[in-house]
């Protein structure tokens, strides 16, 4: 087993068992995987009660923004979230696409996605569906996304180029993304940056932003901005259990940020309003082949 399969193998693990914890204890910690912190609460998460179709049986505490919140979902979008989880962003999604729309939820953990299935059946979401799969190799055919989203989730992916590459792939000409994640400030202390307990707590696995920004330009993605970004600070009662007390004087010191950002970007193309798709369909009703009209 390489590197990057023990890491995946590491969070599909970890993450399994976050499916069954309270959410107090997933948000009092870094994304559900380090030890609860005494010093604050909701360390990365950001509040959903102001979104409609936020519904709190499906939010674990695991995100470190609002993705839905600015990613100008349509009604009868096509909407893709990456590592779903227990369907919160998917839910939120549905409210924004309609019953005309459809989401789709990916997440390579299955008790997250029986947990979602479960959320959606006692909603009664019929065009809400999880699948389970890797987001470095979507389960889904190309050009099929309008709108991809994800909360927290490239973090923990040890090859987010492949990821970046993909959702371009799976997106239509035109669509767009709106992703919140953790990104770096300057190198963490070795001790943060090795552990596997960090990592599944979301701060090992992050990348420098200008990194972060530059695989998505290289992925072919245009209009590529920072919606919104705030910073994150772990609590001493954690970084103890990783640092000395040196370390612990250094690492303030050195002002090592670690933020959350949201990033919107586009893949190059036109996007079909619902209005042109509309006249597209009066236009080719009735159309028979050898016609001159399809």
């Amino acid at each position: 087993m390489n590197e990057d399969e023990r890491l995946k193998k590491l969070v599909q693990e970890q993450y399994g068992k976050i499916a069954n914890q309270d959410k107090s204890a997933n948000a009092a910690s870094c994304c559900g995987g380090t030890e609860v912190s005494a010093e604050v609460y909701n360390i990365m998460m950001d509040e959903y009660n102001g979104l409609e179709g936020y519904n709190p049986e499906a939010d674990l505490g695991l995100g470190c923004g609002l993705p839905t919140q600015f990613a100008h979902i349509e009604k009868g979008d096509t909407v893709i979230d990456l590592g779903s989880g227990a369907g919160n962003d998917c839910f939120v999604a549905r409210h924004e696409t309609g019953e005309s729309g459809k989401v789709i939820g990916i997440d390579f953990t299955e008790q997250m996605i029986n947990k979602a299935r479960e959320n959606a059946e006692k909603l009664g979401f019929n065009n809400v569906e999880f699948r389970y799969g890797d987001i470095e190799n979507m389960p889904v055919s190309d050009d099929v996304a309008d709108v991809i989203v994800s909360n927290c989730v490239l973090n923990l992916v040890p090859n987010k180029p492949a990821v970046i590459n993909d959702i371009f792939r799976v997106l239509k000409p035109g669509g767009h993304f709106s992703i919140s994640d953790i990104v770096l400030k300057g190198e963490l202390p070795e001790a943060l940056r090795k552990d596997a307990e960090m990592y599944a707590g979301c701060v090992a696995g992050a990348i420098q932003k200008d990194d972060y920004l530059e695989h998505i330009r290289k992925a072919g993605f245009t209009e590529i901005t920072v919606q919104k970004e705030k910073p994150i600070v772990i609590p001493d009662d954690i970084l103890k259990h990783y640092l000395s007390a040196e370390e612990l004087e250094m690492f303030k010191n050195q002002e090592i940020g670690i933020v959350s950002v949201t990033v919107y970007a586009e893949k190059p193309g036109e996007k079909l309003s619902e209005k042109k798709k509309v006249s597209l369909a009066e236009l080719n009703e009735g159309c028979t082949p050898g016609g001159g009209c399809c």
